[in-house]
């Protein structure tokens, strides 16, 4: 028994939750009339500027379990697994959740001033993971392994912004946010078992999270 505790323990549950959470958030979307019907995607929780601007704050996270379409819910559930089960293994549990859910905020923060269009998607988040790996990259410059992930990594995140330049119905802002989100949160949450994030580096990412967020939720409140 405790066998098979330690084992789902180090499986990467998290993961599994918002996949499976995403998933089911479709499925019941496509019963309410289609996930690619904007009234359902707004009473599901899109990310509305106007309504966010009236209180619902809470459309700062739920797009992060949103999708339109079959192709959407797809690649992003595709994703979501290879990058967060590796995220998940490398940072522990707790800290994966942290970075996911809000470099999901930070991305639909950004997208909240930058992009007056209704948006959904795992994006934000899933770029934050990007944005892990990045910090991964940065504080693990000696361990080749890591280099080289985060190397390749950095191509594919290159080659997606550049196809977002190309593509007006992506939402590049919500993208850029959550990958900064990532970053930071990635260097506040540090590595279990390692001491590569000084204290003055976390306070550091802590306070550049902190302003950042306030100065864009200002000016989109103010907009």
């Amino acid at each position: 028994m405790q066998r098979k505790l330690n084992q789902w323990r180090n499986e990467p549950y998290m993961m599994y939750f918002f996949l499976g959470l995403q998933i089911l958030v479709y499925l019941v979307m496509t019963l309410f009339g289609g996930s690619q019907d904007s009234n359902v995607l707004i009473f599901f929780g899109a990310k509305v500027n106007v309504l966010i601007q009236q209180g619902e704050w809470w459309r700062l996270l739920t797009p992060v379990f949103l999708h339109s379409g079959l192709m959407h819910i797809a690649v992003n559930s595709v994703t979501l697994y290879f990058i967060g089960m590796q995220i998940e293994s490398l940072f522990g549990h707790w800290r994966f959740t942290l970075i996911y859910l809000l470099s999901g905020i930070t991305g639909n923060i950004a997208s909240f001033v930058f992009n007056p269009g209704i948006s959904v998607g795992a994006s934000t988040a899933l770029f934050g993971l990007f944005g892990a790996f990045f910090m991964l990259m940065e504080a693990f410059r000696q361990n080749s392994g890591i280099r080289a992930m985060g190397q390749q990594f950095g191509l594919f995140i290159l080659l997606n912004l550049a196809f977002d330049l190309f593509n007006p119905g992506i939402d590049l802002a919500g993208h850029i946010g959550g990958l900064l989100g990532g970053f930071l949160v990635a260097n506040i949450v540090g590595v279990p078992y390692q001491r590569s994030v000084s204290t003055v580096r976390r306070i550091g990412a802590l306070v550049v999270l902190a302003l950042a967020s306030g100065i864009f939720l200002y000016m989109g409140f103010t907009n």
